[in-house]
Order: C-alpha cells, then sequence, then structure tokens
C-alpha cells in the first residue's frame, strides 16, 4: 500500500489548536455517552438469559415437580422432536425428575424448532393432554416412544398422519377422553399456550433447545458428555438447594 506524502507545516501559519472550552465540552459529551452506554448494556444484559422464577413459570405452566413455597425452580425450554431434547431426556431430566421429586419446581415448556416439522403437533398433544390433567403422562409418552412417531430411519420424520396416531394411541394409554383430546389439539386455545411459551423463550435468548434455566438463570453447560452435564446440573440444584 502506498503511503500520502506529508506536506510540512509552515509554524507562522500553523492553525492554532482548539481552545480549553472546546476540549472541556468534548470530554463531557464522551463521557455522557460511555454513561448512557454502560446503561444500555447493563439493560441488554439484565434481559438476556435472565428473569424472575415468577415470569419463568406463567399461570398454566406444567410442572413435573412441585414443592410449595419452594425456592428451586428448574424450567426447560424443550421440542418434543429435537433429538437433543430427547438425548437429555433420556440421560439426564427422567432421572432428575424422580431423583429431585418433592425438593424443586420442575417445569418444561414449549420451544418448537421450524427444522422439526412435527414438533408443533406433539407439543399441541401435550398441551391437550394438560387440559384433562394428563400433560406429565403424555410428555413421558412422546420421549420414551420417540422413535415410534418423530424419526424415519436415521431422518426427522414428516409424517403427521403416523404421529398422529401414534399420539392418539398415546391419549387412549393415559385414559384421555379421545374426542376432546382431538378437539383440544386443533383448539387455538392450545396452540396460544404455545405461542406464549416461544416468545417468553425468545426474550430469554433461547435460540436451541434444550435450554435449561435455574431460579431464572440460563444454565450454559461445559463441553462434555451428558454425563458431564448431568454432574454439572446437578451441582447447581444441590448448590441452590443448600442455599
Amino acid at each position: 500500500m502506498s503511503r500520502k506524502t506529508r506536506a510540512k507545516r509552515n509554524p507562522v501559519t500553523a492553525r492554532r489548536g482548539p481552545s480549553l472550552n472546546v476540549i472541556l465540552t468534548g470530554v463531557v459529551v464522551l463521557v455522557a455517552i460511555a454513561v448512557i452506554g454502560g446503561v444500555l448494556l447493563v439493560s441488554r444484559s439484565d434481559g438476556a438469559g435472565t428473569a424472575s422464577n415468577e415470569a419463568m413459570v406463567p399461570p398454566g405452566a406444567h410442572t413435573l415437580s412441585t414443592v410449595e413455597g419452594g425456592e428451586v425452580t428448574l424450567v426447560e425450554f424443550l421440542d418434543f422432536q429435537c433429538p437433543a431434547c430427547a438425548s437429555y431426556y433420556a440421560g439426564i431430566t427422567k432421572k432428575l425428575e424422580q431423583d429431585y421429586q418433592g425438593r424443586i419446581t420442575f417445569v418444561t415448556r414449549n420451544f418448537p424448532l421450524e427444522m422439526h416439522p412435527l414438533a408443533v403437533p406433539a407439543a399441541r398433544a401435550a398441551e391437550a393432554a394438560g387440559k384433562q390433567g394428563k400433560y406429565s403422562e403424555m410428555y413421558h409418552a412422546l420421549y420414551d416412544n420417540f422413535d415410534s412417531w418423530a424419526v424415519d430411519g436415521r431422518a426427522t420424520s414428516a409424517d403427521a398422519a403416523r404421529a398422529t396416531a401414534k399420539f392418539e394411541e398415546f391419549a387412549t394409554a393415559a385414559g384421555l377422553d379421545l374426542e376432546e383430546f382431538r378437539a383440544d389439539s386443533a383448539s387455538a386455545e392450545v396452540q396460544a399456550a404455545i405461542d406464549r411459551d416461544v416468545a417468553d423463550g425468545t426474550k430469554l435468548g433461547v435460540n436451541s433447545t434444550p435450554t435449561f434455566f435455574l431460579n431464572g438463570e440460563k444454565f450454559q453447560p461445559g463441553r462434555g458428555t451428558i454425563t458431564d452435564v448431568d454432574r454439572e446440573l446437578r451441582a447447581k440444584i444441590d448448590a441452590a438447594l443448600a442455599g
């Protein structure tokens, strides 16, 4: 890159530097900008990835474990057709739900991803089951039988007819009124519940599943195996329980 030759300045005709008033004014402006920028940064940080337990668990949210007056709340944003969510269920959350039953409040919320064509229908099935008091049963059935509806060989399934038949099979096994289940699955009310979860998750910076929040703080595990993540999450829960 060529360099431009700078002309020599004539000491007699050279411009005089800015006055002291101008310098002081510039300093004040820079300080003001820094303060405002700092406030905006704090506001964005406070709103990204953190929230109160009350905000994390809205009315009607589904709990797999509930503790009245409990101080430890774990929230999972999940996608029922997500292979990672299914792996976490098998290796972490199914056992965690059992081991911490009655000790923590464990909440699951919907965050179906566009890449999974059956994620919304599955979320609708779970929400519809919840309207008959059987959310937990449908939640477990969807993950325990993941391969029967969510995948086609090694590929993500888009077979809505097969999935719907399976959802109705799970509903029947759970003792649900099938006609009511079908009506609720197709209802605007159920879709609104899913949309609310997605909106809340988006505000919190959720962009993948599963994503966990412990007492309103986003859980960000280090790199490792499912076993490593399980150990790390349990350590944080135990620390929260210890107060």
